[in-house]
């Protein structure tokens, strides 16, 4: 990445723990471009931990001076696979350890960084965006205590709201989307898929999945179906009114293969049950998108629903832990974002607009195969 321009500060990078293999990936990104224009290819890894105390405190603490550098910290808030020791037991991390921890890594720096992004793909609270009754605004609240750290710049992907960001509206927020990397991956894993709107049609498995599902229908050039939840709202079971039916709004499905794109697979049961419907209806195959695959509920129900060609295959970003047990499963694949990530960590570096990066359309119009890509002319 060849560029005249200075950077903003000495570029470093920080991965908090359970990103260790996704931050060593974007730091051999910007080793190699900092050897293409002439550069060292030494690390931008700034080591940094958290130890705890036997009792759960803990402290953040950097191995090396962060005077003046451009810090951006990737933290996964959702990697239950870290675990630390209190009174001689073994406690997973949820994700409010992983939230204190980023804030004791920014305190850590004592107020010398010259900037500090916040790189944090399943944004932390994300789901609690609004107050619909007595109850927390924890997204809200979090972001405003993040900047009033000095953190100036927010990076996240696929915020279930990304209106939140009107909680600090003189800070940055970067709301980024997976798009052309799913696209990607797809044609990549189905040499033979054809986009046609004859042939596929897109669905939205509700109607806050409207946005990003109408996205891809526009681009690909296929037709758009959705799914709204028809709720319970006489009940409230763990803080919400249960789904009695999911009701279908489209065209015929008979025949064709269906792109179902979410921000998230949480237990599943959602996103299978959609599934099961779209295959009683005559669907062909289904793809699932999903930017994060939280799998809560384990994947045993979707090994079952495999086995009996409810879905086709599911594709997840690298953005969160992904157990070795999903990691193997025949019918996954995973889309790696470590590229992106880097793109955008160089780009921000040299304080120059990231707009280019964050409009996937040109790119995916340029993997299309050529009859696809006519649709549009």
């Amino acid at each position: 990445m060849v560029t005249e321009a200075l950077p903003f500060g000495a570029l470093g990078i920080v991965g908090l723990r359970g990103c260790e293999e996704l931050i060593a990936k974007v730091d051999a990104y910007l080793r190699h471009w900092d050897v293409a224009d002439g550069g060292t290819g030494r690390t931008f890894v700034v080591h940094a931990s958290c130890p705890r105390f036997a009792t759960g405190e803990g402290k953040g603490l950097f191995e090396q001076s962060v005077r003046g550098y451009d810090l951006y910290v990737l933290a996964d808030m959702f990697n239950y696979g870290v675990t630390f020791n209190m009174y001689n037991l073994t406690i997973p991390m949820s994700p409010d350890n992983h939230f204190m921890d980023l804030k004791r890594i920014i305190s850590a720096t004592n107020g010398k960084a010259r900037r500090i992004t916040v790189i944090m793909p399943m944004l932390y609270e994300g789901r609690q965006h609004r107050r619909t009754a007595r109850e927390s605004l924890d997204c809200a609240v979090v972001l405003q205590e993040l900047c009033a750290m000095g953190v100036e710049n927010i990076i996240t992907f696929d915020a279930h709201d990304p209106r939140v960001q009107n909680s600090i509206p003189l800070k940055g927020f970067e709301n980024v989307q997976p798009y052309y990397q799913m696209v990607k991956a797809l044609l990549a894993r189905e040499p033979g898929f054809v986009i046609d709107p004859e042939k596929v049609i897109v669905v939205s498995p509700d109607e806050g999945a409207m946005t990003r599902n109408i996205f891809y229908a526009s681009v690909l050039g296929l037709n758009l179906g959705m799914y709204y939840k028809r709720r319970d709202y006489t009940t409230v079971v763990k803080g919400r009114s249960p789904i009695v039916s999911h009701e279908f709004l489209g065209e015929s499905v008979e025949g064709k293969d269906v792109i179902i794109a979410d921000d998230m697979i949480s237990t599943g049961e959602s996103i299978l049950g959609i599934s099961e419907d779209l295959k009683d209806r005559g669907a062909r195959r289904i793809f699932i998108f999903a930017t994060f695959g939280l799998f809560t509920d384990g994947l045993e129900v979707f090994h079952r629903a495999y086995e009996r060609g409810v879905f086709e295959r599911v594709f997840t970003t690298n953005l969160v832990y992904r157990p070795p047990s999903l990691q193997s499963c025949e019918w996954y694949s995973e889309v790696d974002m470590s590229k992106y990530i880097a793109y955008l960590v160089s780009t921000l570096n040299y304080d120059r607009s990231i707009s280019g990066l964050l409009d996937p359309v040109t790119r995916i119009k340029e993997i299309l195969p050529p009859r696809t890509a006519a649709l549009d002319d």
